[in-house]
C-alpha cells in the first residue's frame, strides 16, 4: 500500500502577495531615504531598489502561476536582507549599490536553478564527486593565482572581474558533505569526506583566510553530528576536533595576533581597538530608533569598503536603530528555525543534513560578523550574509539558501497544478 501523502500547508494566495506588497513598500521607503542621504538624489540607488522590487514580483508571480509554488517565506527573508543591504550600500556608494543589485538578481537566478537541481536526489549523488573535484581545483587555483587583499590571499582576477573562490567552495562543501553522509554505510565515504574537509580548511589557512576556515570547520562539525550518532559519527567529530587543534597550534602566532586586541579594545581606542570602539560608540549614539539613514558617524571613520562590508551591521544599528538591529538578528534565527522545521519531514537524509548545515553556516557567519565588530568575539573580517557588499558572498548565500528551500516538502509537491505522487 502506498504511503499516505504528506499534507501540504494551505496558504491562501493573498498571504504571499500581501506580504510581498508590504516588503516592496518597506524597500521603496528605505530606498528613497538612502537615495537622498547625501544631500542630493542618488539616481543609481533608486534604480537599484526599483530593479530589486521588479525582480521579486516577477519571481513570485512566475513561480506562483507556472510552478504552483506557495512557499516563499525563505525568499522573502533573503529579499528583505538584500534590500536592507542595498539601501545601506546605496547611501554610501551608489555605483557599488547598482553593481550589488545586479549580483542579487544573479543570485536569485542561481537560487532558482540550484533548487531545481536539488530536487533530484539521484542526480545530486552522481554530482558529488565532480563537485568535490571542482572545489579542490578552485582552492588550488586560489593558492597559485590568488592575490592578497586585506590580509588574505583569497582573490582571483580574470578579465577585470574579481571573485573569491572560497565563497563558492562553501556551497560545494555542504553539497559534498550531505551527499557523502546521506549513505554513510562504508568507512570509505567517511575517510573521503575527512580528507576533503582537511584539504579545504588547510587551503584556507594557507591563504590566511582564518574567518572562512573557521566557518568551514564549524560546518564540518554540524554535518558530522547530523549523522546517526554511531561510532563512525563519533570518529568523524573527533577528527574534526583534532583538525581544529592542529590549526591552532600550527598557526599560533597568527591566531595570537587576532586575539591580542580581543576584550582590550578600550585600552587602545585609536590604535588596534579603533574599529570596534568607534562602531560601539556609533551604535550607542543611534539609540533604539536610530539617527536616520546617512546621518550616522561610523561611515565617517572608515573607508567605503569597510563601511559596506565588515562594518555594515554597525552602520545599520546606528542609523536604523538598535531595535532594527535586533530584528535583523532574529531574521537570521528564523532561517535556522525554518531549516529545523523542514528537516523533520524531508524525503531523504541528504536534505536534512544539507539544510541544517546551510542554516548553521549562515548563522555562524552572522555571529562572527556581528560579534566580531562588537568585541564579543575576536574580529575575523567575514561579511554579513545577504547584507554586506560583495559579489561572491552574495551568490554563495543565495546558493546556500537553496539547500534549505529544497528541504521543504512543499517545494516539489506541485507539478503542473497537481500534487506530486508519492
Amino acid at each position: 500500500m502506498a504511503s499516505k501523502a504528506k499534507k501540504i500547508p494551505n496558504i491562501k494566495p493573498l498571504n504571499n502577495f500581501a506580504l510581498l506588497l508590504v516588503l516592496s513598500a518597506f524597500q521603496l521607503i528605505t530606498g528613497l531615504q538612502a537615495a537622498t542621504a547625501g544631500g542630493e538624489f542618488y539616481t543609481k540607488t533608486m534604480i537599484s531598489i526599483a530593479l530589486l522590487i521588479a525582480a521579486e514580483w516577477l519571481y513570485v508571480s512566475l513561480f506562483y502561476t507556472i510552478m504552483h509554488r506557495r512557499n516563499f517565506e525563505l525568499e522573502f527573508i533573503a529579499l528583505f536582507l538584500s534590500g536592507v543591504g542595498l539601501a545601506t550600500v546605496g547611501s554610501v556608494d551608489p555605483d557599488a549599490c547598482f553593481k550589488q543589485t545586479l549580483i542579487v538578481l544573479c543570485g536569485i537566478a542561481v537560487f532558482a536553478v540550484f533548487v531545481f537541481i536539488l530536487g533530484d536526489v539521484d542526480l545530486c549523488m552522481k554530482l558529488r564527486m565532480p563537485v568535490a573535484i571542482a572545489a579542490l581545483v578552485l582552492l588550488v587555483a586560489n593558492l597559485i593565482f590568488g592575490t592578497v587583499k586585506y590580509g588574505a590571499q583569497n582573490w582571483i582576477e580574470i578579465g577585470g572581474f574579481t571573485f573569491q573562490p572560497s565563497e563558492f567552495v562553501k556551497v560545494a562543501f555542504i553539497f559534498v558533505g550531505a551527499a557523502t553522509l546521506e549513505k554513510i554505510q562504508t568507512s570509505k565515504n567517511i575517510i573521503m569526506f575527512i580528507v576533503f574537509s582537511v584539504v579545504c580548511v588547510g587551503a584556507l589557512i594557507l591563504i590566511r583566510d582564518f574567518g572562512t576556515a573557521l566557518i568551514f570547520f564549524v560546518t564540518f562539525l554540524i554535518i558530522a553530528f547530523m549523522n546517526s550518532g554511531d561510532i563512525k559519527t563519533v570518529g568523524l567529530a573527533l577528527s574534526a576536533a583534532g583538525l581544529g587543534g592542529i590549526i591552532v597550534i600550527k598557526y599560533k602566532s597568527y591566531v595570537t595576533a587576532r586575539f591580542f586586541v580581543y576584550r582590550h579594545i578600550w585600552e587602545d581606542p585609536y590604535g588596534n581597538g579603533y574599529q570596534q570602539t568607534h562602531i560601539l560608540t556609533g551604535i550607542a549614539s543611534g539609540g533604539l530608533l536610530g539617527l536616520g539613514i546617512g546621518k550616522g558617524s561610523i561611515r565617517n571613520y572608515f573607508d567605503d569598503y569597510l563601511v559596506i562590508t565588515d562594518d555594515i551591521f554597525g552602520i545599520i544599528c546606528e542609523e536604523w536603530g538598535y531595535l532594527f538591529g535586533i530584528v535583523l538578528v532574529l531574521v537570521f534565527v528564523a532561517i535556522v528555525v525554518s531549516a529545523l522545521v523542514n528537516s523533520i519531514a524531508v524525503r531523504s537524509a541528504f536534505y536534512s543534513i544539507a539544510a541544517i548545515a546551510a542554516a548553521g553556516m549562515l548563522l555562524f557567519q552572522t555571529a562572527l560578523n556581528i560579534f566580531g565588530i562588537t568585541d564579543i568575539l575576536p574580529l575575523t573580517g567575514v561579511t554579513l550574509p545577504f547584507v554586506s557588499q560583495g559579489g561572491s558572498s552574495m551568490l554563495s548565500c543565495w546558493a546556500v539558501l537553496a539547500f534549505i528551500k529544497a528541504s521543504d516538502v512543499r517545494t516539489y509537491n506541485y507539478i503542473g497544478g497537481a500534487k506530486k505522487k508519492k
